[in-house]
């Protein structure tokens, strides 16, 4: 991994870790509006972000989550999971809209994965722990996903990393 890369992705794990921060008290419920979750577009714009974005994914749950444990191994596992199918699917889908429109629906569905930790940790029913999350995901993604294409016309996230 050349510096750059490293450097980028380091920066971007500290801001999920920052944003993750601020919304702590919405980040962790059954609804989970996460808003540090738009990072997750960013790999739409280059595979090399998932770096940055599961160390931020690992480094929140670990500070902030009120079930580490966890949140270690199913809220970590369900970003890198869905970032894995979002890479290999990439090259399958063309245009920057139809990959963050694939995205969004592919982490509001695998929102599955934290539905079931909810079920283990709490025994919230798993139906009810995966329309809530998904809910909370879908608005996040939804909304970030212009935020971050408008972003990407000033920035160019595909040559940051």
């Amino acid at each position: 991994m050349n510096v750059k890369t490293l450097v980028s992705n380091g920066i971007l794990a500290a801001l999920y870790i920052a944003v993750s921060a601020l919304i702590q008290p919405f980040g962790f419920t059954n609804v989970q509006f996460r808003v540090s979750e738009i990072f997750n577009h960013l790999v739409v714009f280059n595979k090399k972000y998932i770096f940055g974005v599961v160390l931020g994914v690992f480094f929140t749950n670990l500070f902030f989550s009120p079930l580490v444990a966890y949140d270690l191994i199913f809220g970590v596992g369900h970003s890198l999971i869905t970032l894995l199918i979002l890479i290999g699917a990439k090259k399958f889908i063309k245009g920057i809209w139809p990959r963050l429109l694939f995205n969004t629906a592919l982490f509001t569905f695998t929102m599955f994965i934290i539905a079931y930790e909810l079920k283990l940790a709490f025994g919230v029913p798993f139906f009810f722990g995966w329309l809530t999350t998904a809910a909370g995901e879908l608005t996040v993604m939804l909304i970030g996903a212009p935020i971050m294409y408008a972003l990407n016309k000033r920035i160019n996230f595909s040559k940051m990393v």
